[in-house]
């Protein structure tokens, strides 16, 4: 069976040896996952790549560093994945919760521009 790249963290599939990405959906969500946990300065060759969202699991979390997180994700997106509109990014609610407050959670809805498709990645760090 073909497949467009391997299905991350790797597995063994005894078909195809790994598992794979079987559609154009599952790849870019994976890639845009990927550039959002990649942090600037991580990939070799590409200083300027990734988001970072790690470096800000614990920053504090007031609306300015949503606003920057948001920015952040945008602009990288439109840099190194032009083919994916952002539509909107949802932060889950931790500010309530005293046990949660070293975690951040992410619903970022996005289209696939050219197969006119939307889709939703939920990211949740902690």
């Amino acid at each position: 069976m073909e497949g467009y790249s391997p299905k991350l963290p790797l597995s063994r599939d005894p078909s195809d040896g790994f598992l794979l990405t079987k559609n154009l959906q599952e790849v870019v969500a994976q890639n845009l996952k990927m550039l959002i946990l990649t942090s600037p300065g991580e990939r070799v060759m590409v200083p300027t790549f990734g988001v970072g969202l790690y470096n800000y699991l614990f920053e504090l979390n007031t609306q300015i560093t949503r606003i920057e997180i948001n920015e952040r994700i945008v602009s990288q997106v439109k840099r190194y994945m032009p083919f994916v509109e952002i539509v909107q990014i949802d932060f889950g609610d931790t500010e309530s919760s005293e046990i949660d407050r070293n975690m951040l959670t992410l619903i970022i809805k996005y289209r696939i521009i050219p197969l006119n498709v939307s889709a939703v990645l939920n990211i949740e760090l902690s």
